[in-house]
């Protein structure tokens, strides 16, 4: 594999992280219009890693890609801000957008990466819309690439990648021979802010308009939403003055027997 990598990164738009969402009256979805967006946290990490292996110089070239409506460009020009050298937004309807699934992303980046010879994906492990926790595991297996997913520290290895994964147990490190996927987790490091000079720098670099078709991707739903519901109001607690009083408050509640 030649020094300089060309990284493909995914970075979606999703409701942002300090907002309160609200369910809709009719139950169908969430409430989005008029809603702060920006970039899934877990992209963010994953932009960051790019940009410090380009700084290392193991990288030569970041192109940053999203699939959505309009708005994803402003996501985009976040991540060219933060360092990525190139955007290529892949504009979904909003009809399409309403279905779009994990499975269609994954298509379309996997075709993005043949198409533009990537020698690395990164992405972030999950969104924190919708907690799939699938595109990066989808697009490895598309590619018939290793993968490499919840990753909190990546190294360069010749021809290949050392991933230190999160783990239930704790941490795993494996080893993956490039082309490969890599799925960021939340210790993987801290996104730096964009400075306003690179935000208007951000403006001049290219940004490429793309739509599903290009990829020979159909967006099409294979599922239904019957019905979206708030998580049920949690009941208050109770104080107790002892253990006595606790074990009889649990044995009343049937936790724990006579």
């Amino acid at each position: 594999m030649s020094a300089g990598m060309r990284i493909i990164v995914g970075c979606k738009r999703v409701i942002d992280y300090a907002v309160k969402v609200r369910v809709k009256p009719d139950k169908t979805g969430v409430v989005t219009e008029g809603v702060k967006h920006s970039m899934n946290p877990f992209d963010e990490i994953a932009v960051e890693e790019a940009v410090r292996l380009k700084e290392k110089k193991i990288a030569s070239e970041i192109v940053v890609a999203s699939c959505g409506p309009q708005q994803c460009q402003e996501t985009l020009r976040t991540a060219l801000a933060m360092g990525a050298d190139r955007a290529v937004h892949v504009l979904v309807e909003p009809k399409d957008f309403a279905v779009m699934q994990p499975i269609h992303v994954s298509k379309i980046l996997a075709k993005l990466a043949v198409d533009e010879k990537a020698d690395l994906i990164l992405l972030g492990k999950q969104a924190i819309d919708d907690d799939c926790n699938q595109t990066g595991q989808m697009v490895a297996a598309l590619l018939d690439w290793p993968q490499a997913t919840f990753a909190s520290k990546v190294e360069k290895d010749g021809d290949s990648l050392t991933v230190t994964r999160e783990i239930d147990g704790g941490l795993e490190t494996i080893k993956v021979s490039l082309p490969a996927v890599v799925t960021s987790d939340l210790r993987l490091n801290e996104p730096r802010y964009a400075t306003l000079p690179n935000i208007m720098k951000a403006k001049k670099k290219p940004l490429a308009t793309k739509k599903p078709g290009d990829f020979d991707v159909e967006i099409k739903s294979t599922q239904e939403i019957l019905s979206v519901e708030d998580p049920p109001v949690r009941e208050a607690g109770q104080k107790v003055e002892s253990v006595e009083e606790l074990m009889e408050k649990l044995k009343e509640a049937g936790f724990v027997k006579s």
